[in-house]
């Protein structure tokens, strides 16, 4: 189905407006899907410069009821931000501006498109840093991260980016603008409107400014990584770690098979065998906190345990975690690899679901190599199947499904980081149950009652057949 987006000459300047083929091409996919998978291009895609551009176009948009979909860089990985209707892609990548630092209050304000390697360099000038930036901060921008409610390798210390956003500038469906949260940092007064919109991936309203919470810079930073030769022995050492109080900032575990790959793509000469990645970060007394963990890790067999003097050695030894995105890519031309999970699970259960995963490799002879952030029961993984074999991709599509609800069954989630998107919507309801979903949907219909903020996603009922299927009421 096409829209008329002509409408849009009236909202916005030309220069803020292009229905050209190209650009809307690259509004129409994110990093984890193909034109094929949604068939989605825009009608056309918006540039919007300031919040009272956003909030006309959305007034008009709504009016007309012509489906939205914000859109920044477009490294989600689960179609979040991709035009499932077609209508406008609201490209907020213009709207880049650090707008003011307070380092007494430990605060800085910024628009949606800033990165979040723009928000540590502008906060490394006054000594601080924004503690929950994900590994992609370099690739990823503030307002899709908000929306996401991603986390990275240090939530284990610090928390996810919904613990450091302060509050909110929003722009709602029909084109109203809003605060949420607050400059303090707390605060009773009504709803918790600011933590509705985190985590809403563009359904609720637009983020326009974020009011961010930012961290002193530990004065010392050490980091290395832990070899094993047994998966279990590494991942019960994870959470031996955190069950004791380890005081460590990044605890990421690859297994074996994940280790393999990386060599083979940076040709380290290192073994194949499980490795844990560690950072810790403190103000003093850093060397016993290495030494609490070396002392947990012995306890589970740990064969090398490295710790490297200085960042040009850390930096070496990390290495082999840092690269995974693309070795993972580059492993096998021959083999497909299913879209990257991202479930996460109680700690004590972390063990269980690598254990899980690994049994389900070896059952079916597929690869499937795990790692993540395994301090905070993260597990990255993906499925490789023989890309010119239906069976065989039929296969490793239930694998991975099971691999989801094993996680869900154990007290865990279906994503951890990425989001429910269109990748996910079926496990909404075995994770929330039935009454939890309609209540989402109840929210959903208060703030976009005609239901034009990026429709199709997180709800398993809003495509059906390849039809829209509409959220704004009940008959």
């Amino acid at each position: 189905m096409t829209h008329d987006c002509s409408f849009l000459a009236d909202v916005l300047p030309e220069s803020q407006v292009s229905s050209g083929d190209s650009d809307r091409e690259n509004h129409s996919t994110d990093w984890g899907t193909e034109t094929s998978d949604l068939d989605a291009v825009p009608d056309a895609v918006a540039y919007p410069e300031s919040t009272d551009d956003v909030a006309a176009v959305l007034a008009a948009a709504n009016e007309r009821e012509v489906p939205v979909t914000p859109y920044a860089a477009g490294t989600s990985l689960e179609g979040n931000p991709v035009p499932a209707f077609g209508g406008i892609s609201l490209d907020l990548m213009r709207m880049d501006s650090i707008l003011e630092t307070r380092p007494d209050d430990f605060q800085i304000d910024v628009e949606p498109g800033v990165m979040g390697s723009a928000v540590d360099e502008a906060a490394a000038d006054h000594g601080m840093f924004f503690p929950p930036l994900p590994s992609s901060g370099d690739l990823s921008t503030i307002g899709g991260m908000i929306v996401n409610d991603a986390s990275g390798q240090k939530t284990v210390k610090y928390g996810e980016v919904a613990d450091w956003v302060l509050e909110l500038e929003v722009v709602t469906a029909t084109g109203e603008i809003m605060t949420c949260g607050s400059k303090a940092v707390k605060t009773s007064a009504g709803y918790n409107l600011r933590d509705l919109f985190v985590g809403s991936e563009g359904t609720l309203g637009v983020v326009t400014r974020a009011t961010l919470e930012l961290e002193g810079l530990p004065e010392q930073i050490r980091g290395g990584r832990a070899i094993f030769s047994d998966i279990d022995d590494a991942s019960a050492a994870v959470f031996d770690a955190v069950r004791s109080g380890v005081d460590v900032a990044k605890i990421e575990l690859i297994d074996a098979l994940t280790a393999r790959m990386a060599n083979e793509y940076l040709d380290t000469g290192l073994d194949d065998k499980p490795m844990i990645f560690l950072e810790f970060h403190a103000n003093h007394g850093i060397e016993d906190e290495i030494d609490f963990c070396r002392a947990i890790f012995e306890s589970h067999d740990v064969e090398r345990f490295e710790i490297g003097e200085d960042d040009a050695r850390m930096a070496e030894l990390w290495q082999a975690r840092n690269e995974l995105a693309f070795a993972l890519r580059a492993y096998d031309p021959d083999l497909k690899p299913l879209k990257p999970g991202d479930i996460t699970v109680p700690i004590s259960k972390y063990p269980e679901i690598i254990g899980f995963a690994k049994g389900l490799a070896d059952e079916h002879d597929l690869l499937i190599p795990t790692f993540g952030h395994a301090g905070d029961g993260n597990v990255h993984y993906t499925v490789f199947a023989e890309a010119d074999d239906p069976d065989r991709l039929e296969l490793a599509e239930d694998v991975y499904d099971r691999i989801v609800r094993r996680a869900i069954e154990l007290g865990g989630t279906s994503t951890g980081e990425h989001g429910i998107g269109v990748g996910k919507r079926e496990y909404l309801e075995l994770e929330h149950g039935r009454v939890g979903v309609e209540m989402m949907r109840r929210v959903k219909r208060a703030f976009d009652p005609n239901d034009v903020l990026n429709p199709g996603k997180i709800f398993p009922e809003t495509i059906e057949e390849g039809e829209r299927v509409r959220l704004a009421g009940d008959d």
